[in-house]
């Protein structure tokens, strides 16, 4: 159910304030740090935003989806981490529980979930297994009232500090999907360990790390739905997490876009601000004109969603389009700010190196295509 449009409205305004006075003068602190100061994650606990998505009978602010793609716009116009030290909470690493959770797996982690008491983690990629989600080779056999969990799983956002992860862990014999099933499987489980976070190009605050299972003892009442069925809810937890990352990515454009004007607007060359110049107005408005499309498209997929529609295609184009969008609004920022694009004082070059993981994780852009088109083949166009 949707907020009342005023409260809605002041939830908006206090967030855009939130990454304005409180986030943005914190980016090259935490980009030199690679952490984002505890009590900044203390804020956002306490305005919410560890709950965005989750149902206010747990705890949350039960926000629709379209509700939370403004919202994420808005967290777009900082650095892409501040987002990820909620991220999992909102959408991967509780939304498997939101979707296919017993009554008494809800009442138990969706609470400590919402207000950041708890930290989680979704757990699909392996060293061999990323865009061929359905190839899981991490297993997890019966054993009385346990599973057995043994494998690795890659790239795991927020690994380092969650206390809960959604596992997809092979139980069955079936090929593909078919044999993959989904588990909540807490951190202090023996068996479980964390490797040291990576060091990446960009992003830096929001850190991924390996995840060790060595014969875990899942309770058998932590399995999400029946055997078999973690393909699918794991399917049903990227289509929304791909519009939410679609959203940002609209944000991230927008932040560009505004960075943009206001330094052509003071930069002069050949006796007059750069911004006067057609080639430099030419990328403008060829960025503006994408991130008006993408903002379209994210919020019209968002509504249809609220609306119990199948957006599977619909999601997979938003975060394909967004993704790429963004990638070359971050290419003519630096362009328009020239060498100063390049140095790290104005944050340009930081933010082009955040965008460019958003073509990749939650489905790669050649990942999006494939939905898209299988998806417009059964549909018939």
């Amino acid at each position: 159910m949707a907020l009342e449009p005023e409260l809605f409205d002041a939830l908006l305004d206090t967030v855009r304030r939130f990454v304005a006075e409180r986030l943005r003068p914190l980016e090259a602190e935490v980009e030199a740090a690679d952490a984002i100061p505890e009590h900044i994650v203390e804020e956002m606990k306490a305005l919410g935003l560890f709950g965005l998505s989750i149902a206010e009978e747990h705890g949350g602010l039960g926000l629709t989806m379209a509700e939370e793609a403004r919202v994420a716009i808005e967290l777009g116009r900082t650095t892409p981490a501040f987002r990820s030290a909620f991220g999992t909470n909102v959408g991967i690493g509780s939304q498997g529980l939101v979707i296919a959770g017993t009554p008494e797996q809800k009442a138990h982690w969706l609470p400590k979930i919402a207000r950041g008491a708890i930290i989680t983690s979704f757990a699909l990629t392996e060293p061999d297994v990323g865009s061929d989600s359905g190839s899981v080779k991490t297993r997890a056999v019966r054993d009385g009232d346990v599973y057995r969990l043994n494998g690795t799983k890659r790239y795991i956002t927020n690994a380092d500090k969650a206390q809960l992860f959604t596992v997809m862990a092979r139980t069955g014999e079936e090929a593909g999907g078919r044999g993959v099933s989904a588990f909540l499987v807490p951190r202090d489980l023996p068996g479980v360990s964390i490797g040291e976070p990576e060091n990446k190009m960009g992003q830096k605050g929001a850190r991924v790390a390996d995840v060790i299972f060595e014969d875990v003892p899942v309770p058998v009442k932590n399995r999400l739905g029946a055997e078999g069925e973690g393909f699918r809810i794991a399917m049903q937890v990227l289509d929304r997490g791909r519009l939410h990352i679609a959203a940002v990515c609209v944000g991230v454009a927008e932040r560009l876009i505004a960075d943009c004007v206001a330094y052509a607007s003071e930069r002069k060359q050949f006796g007059k601000p750069i911004a006067e110049h057609q080639l430099i107005q030419a990328m403008l408005a060829d960025s503006k004109t994408e991130a008006l499309a993408a903002r379209a498209l994210v919020l019209e997929t968002a509504a249809a969603k609220d609306a119990g529609g199948n957006t599977t295609m619909e999601a997979a184009a938003a975060k394909y389009f967004a993704s790429e969008m963004v990638g070359r609004v971050a290419d003519r920022a630096v362009q328009i700010f020239g060498g100063a694009g390049y140095i790290a004082d104005y944050g340009i070059e930081r933010l082009y190196r955040d965008v460019r993981l958003f073509r990749i994780y939650e489905g790669t852009s050649q990942i999006q295509q494939l939905i898209i088109a299988r998806e417009t083949l059964k549909r018939g166009g």
